[in-house]
């Protein structure tokens, strides 16, 4: 499987508040609703492809608390439709999990105005986060590359200093979406 092919197969959702306390009470329902516009795929060479992105975001029932759908959809639900569903953990320390509902469910961290998901796929890093910028626009971002490092510098020592090794990874892809809450 190609990096961007796993990259549309399996993404992570991401969100922000704008307050702490206001993480833990506000979200879902702050985020409640449909938002729609398009996801811009880019590579080296620039902007490779574009495709309209829908996020469905509705509150499942009163029963567990917290529980709300998190349905992407690539184009059309007839094209590219994933049913995902979000969930608390532990909000209080930022915890949340989206469930794939086909075995796989990923947790992601909510700090300060943004919540991560940092996962690893058939050997590429991959790296999500939406943002709510205002009450009617979100910005969704994927960074992506292959897990195996590209290089190894440091690990030595300057003087009396003894410099840590560092690790660096390549990157393949760069996803970006502006949406508009409907």
């Amino acid at each position: 499987m190609t990096v961007r092919s796993a990259i549309y197969l399996i993404f992570c959702f991401v969100v922000a508040l704008n307050s702490i306390s206001a993480q833990t009470t506000d979200f879902p329902a702050s985020w409640e609703g449909d938002w729609k516009g398009k996801l811009e795929i880019f590579n080296a060479k620039g902007k490779a492809h574009e495709v309209d992105m829908t996020i469905e975001i509705h509150k499942i029932d009163t029963s567990t608390q917290g529980r709300y759908t998190f349905s992407l959809i690539y184009g059309s639900k007839e094209k590219d439709w994933r049913p995902y569903e979000i969930m608390p953990v532990d909000p209080a320390k930022g915890l949340w999990r989206v469930d794939e509902k086909n075995s796989i469910a990923m947790e992601s961290y909510l700090y300060g105005p943004k919540l991560l998901c940092w996962f690893v796929v058939e050997g590429n890093r991959i790296l999500c986060v939406y943002e709510k910028t205002s009450p009617t626009q979100m910005v969704f971002e994927l960074m992506a590359g292959n897990e195996t490092p590209v290089s190894t510098t440091g690990n030595t020592m300057q003087g009396e200093e003894k410099i840590p090794p560092v690790i660096t990874y390549p990157f393949s892809a760069y996803q970006r979406a502006v949406l508009t809450r409907l």
